[in-house]
């Protein structure tokens, strides 16, 4: 199952990094132990990157070996392939090598492209929307602006390029955990009762937070946090470990931003929203303690839950996070979706990309997992890409409290190399070497290459649909040839 080991082609990222160190190409090649002439030909894709001077180059850019693998190029590369599948491209004009080409020796400006087709899209929407009162203003006013990029998304890209690791605020949160002794108890009570003796405030019960949509809410004049009734106790914890964060820990969260390429007021807010959350995770599974636990129960999610006193999803979450230089976890996927399709939350450390213009494959594991609420549900994966994947997936959220109650439908999924499936307890009984075992998942019906799914649902942007009355497949569209 165990494919061959990838030629790793990286020379944009090499000359990116020598440029940042003001180094020539002849002092690179001399601490490398190569000729100036063999680091030339790697650094214009000529010849792949030798492993060997993997480590070398790790140690003289300060990087993790992830860096220069083909993770970035491949989820760029899927990204320029939905996006040429639009009808207002040439697209038998463009081969998959020209975008692999393209891709290697101009990523940024591969990035650019992308940003820019996104402008596009939400320009799209903006034209087609109908506008009523202060909606059609402030279309009025996107109008008049330059297109951008739209806050949430920006963010969401931001943490991609972090590999969803934040450093600072990781080891920040991983302090605090220890001199707070959060392990010797309870941490609710643990963090309840600091919040109070540091910082004289109180924690309290309001019955009405949850019927106004409000999880939590901090009055600062009554020196008080409020928190819904509704939530689960693993969930308050949480909350309560995100407002120690705001309390203590703005300025390096002000610094991590300060780093990032972030620059309207509206994506910076919400990406001191997102490390707030970093932060209460980080806290209550503090890093080491958590890869350790992590590996020795064989990433069990069952068993960190009741271990650190998590939830499903925030155990999950936790793990896609595992990528501190040199205590490196194994590289997951997470993905966290509604009952329809609609993605809440997606980062990943490997290869998976999952499709940025279009709707998730149906054959998914996390769609499965809401006809079996509560319970993980397993899966072998191929992507079109030819990686193989296996995902865990379950619902997650909180129960009804009333009949008339009516809480969001959740699953998140979570998903690993099957390279690594060995150190997963989910792969206990798999044949992994079995290829009836693998469901072949891809990027969305309309960039989806596989043309006999049963499963299709939209015909592939970009090509011809075969309109022959005289025969029919299973799939209710077919490309024409």
């Amino acid at each position: 199952m165990r494919k061959a080991a990838t030629k790793i082609f990286t020379g944009s990222r090499i000359r990116h990094q020598r440029d940042r160190a003001g180094m020539t190409q002849s002092a690179l090649a001399l601490r490398l132990g190569i000729s100036a002439s063999y680091l030339n030909q790697i650094e214009h894709d000529i010849r792949p990157l030798p492993l060997p001077l993997l480590g070398t180059l790790c140690d003289i850019f300060a990087v993790g070996a992830d860096y220069f693998s083909d993770t970035e190029e491949t989820r760029g590369i899927q990204a320029l392939r939905e996006i040429l599948a639009d009808p207002v491209f040439d697209t038998d004009a463009i081969r998959l090598d020209s975008i692999q080409a393209a891709m290697r020796a101009a990523p940024d400006l591969c990035a650019q492209f992308v940003r820019l087709y996104r402008a596009y899209l939400l320009r799209q929407e903006h034209t087609a929307a109908p506008l009523v009162g202060a909606a059609a203003s402030s279309h009025a006013r996107h109008d008049d602006a330059p297109d951008r990029v739209e806050p949430y998304e920006a963010v969401n890209d931001w943490v991609q390029l972090q590999r969803n690791y934040f450093d600072e605020v990781d080891r920040t949160a991983e302090r605090q955990f220890e001199m707070m002794r959060l392990d010797e108890g309870s941490p609710r009570e643990q963090l309840t009762r600091y919040l109070l003796d540091h910082h004289g405030i109180r924690t309290q019960t309001d019955l009405g937070l949850g019927q106004r949509g409000i999880m939590w809410r901090m009055d600062r004049r009554a020196r008080t946090i409020f928190l819904s009734r509704i939530l689960p106790a693993e969930s308050s914890t949480f909350w309560m470990a995100q407002a120690l964060g705001q309390i203590e820990h703005q300025a390096v969260f002000a610094r991590t931003i300060r780093r990032s390429r972030l620059r309207e007021s509206e994506a910076r807010g919400l990406a001191r929203v997102y490390l707030t959350n970093y932060f209460a995770g980080a806290l209550l599974l503090p890093y080491e303690r958590f890869r350790v636990t992590a590996r020795e129960v064989r990433h069990d999610l069952e068993r960190l839950q009741r271990h650190f006193g998590v939830s499903f999803e925030q155990a999950c979450h936790r793990l896609s996070t595992m990528q501190r230089p040199g205590s490196e976890g194994i590289p997951f996927y997470f993905l966290k979706t509604d009952i329809a399709g609609n993605i809440l939350k997606s980062f990943s450390a490997n290869r998976f990309t999952q499709s940025r213009f279009g709707g998730p494959c149906p054959l998914w594991n996390i769609f499965r997992a809401f006809s079996t609420p509560q319970q993980v549900q397993v899966q072998l994966s191929q992507t079109t890409d030819g990686a193989l994947y296996l995902n865990i997936a379950r619902t997650v959220g909180r129960s009804s409290i009333s009949y008339l109650d009516r809480p969001r439908l959740t699953a998140v999924v979570l998903g690993c190399s099957i390279a690594d499936a060995e150190h997963l307890v989910y792969s206990a009984g798999l044949d992994l070497n079995d290829p009836r075992m693998i469901i072949p998942i891809g990027p969305g019906c309309r960039a989806c290459t596989r043309e006999d799914c049963h499963h299709r649902a939209l015909p592939m942007v970009g090509h011809r649909v075969d309109i022959n009355n005289e025969g029919r497949g299973i799939a209710p569209y077919r490309t024409a040839l």
